[in-house]
C-alpha cells in the first residue's frame, strides 16, 4: 500500500528524531546512546547504523536542496579547522571528510556513491571515528533545518517535530 510506513522506518525515524533532540540541548553522549544500534548481531547492527546515517545525510541533501532552490542557487560546502581557517576537503578529518562526501554524493542524486561512503566509514573506521560521523550528521540536520525554518523553507514533518520548541 502507498503510503504505509514499515516498522523498521518508523523506529529508525524515532531512533532519529530522539538523538536530533538529545543533540539539540547539547548531550553528545546522550545523542550518541539514543542512535546506538539496537540489534543483536553484527550484520543487522551495521545495517541499522548505515540505514540511519542515509536517513540523516538524505534529509540533509533535501534540506540543501531547497535551500539551494532546487539548484538555481548553489549551497556552498566548506570545511574549517579549529582555528577557523578553511580547509580542503581532503585536508579534513577522516569523518568530516566522509560527511562532506556522502552529504556531496546525496545532493548530486548519487545515493550509491552516499552508501559506499558510509560503508566504508563503517567498516575501517575506529568506532570513536563513526560517532563522530554520526554526531556531524546530527548537527548538519539541525543546522540545516534551522536555516530553512528561518526561511519560511519546508521541512521534512519528523525533522520539524524533534527539533521543534
Amino acid at each position: 500500500m502507498i503510503g504505509r510506513v514499515s516498522d523498521e522506518q518508523r523506529d529508525l525515524v524515532t531512533k532519529a528524531q530522539r538523538a536530533l533532540v538529545a543533540m539539540r540541548l547539547g548531550r553528545d553522549d546522550e545523542a550518541l546512546d539514543q542512535a546506538a544500534p539496537s540489534a543483536a548481531d553484527e550484520p543487522d547492527r551495521t545495517a541499522e547504523m548505515r540505514e540511519l546515517m542515509l536517513l540523516l545525510f538524505g534529509e540533509c541533501s533535501s534540506m540543501v536542496s531547497v535551500l539551494g532552490d532546487g539548484g538555481s542557487a548553489p549551497v556552498k560546502v566548506q570545511v574549517f579547522d579549529e582555528a577557523g581557517e578553511e580547509v580542503p576537503i581532503d585536508e579534513a578529518d577522516p569523518p568530516v571528510r566522509t560527511a562532506v562526501r556522502t552529504l556531496l554524493a546525496e545532493v548530486h542524486g548519487n545515493t550509491e556513491a552516499a552508501e559506499e561512503q558510509v560503508e566504508i566509514a563503517l567498516s575501517s573506521a575506529a568506532p570513536d571515528e563513526v560517532d563522530s560521523l554520526v554526531l556531524q550528521a546530527l548537527r548538519w540536520t539541525i543546522r540545516l533545518s534551522a536555516e530553512c525554518l528561518d526561511r519560511d523553507l519546508p521541512v521534512t514533518s519528523w525533522v520539524y517535530d524533534a527539533l521543534a520548541d
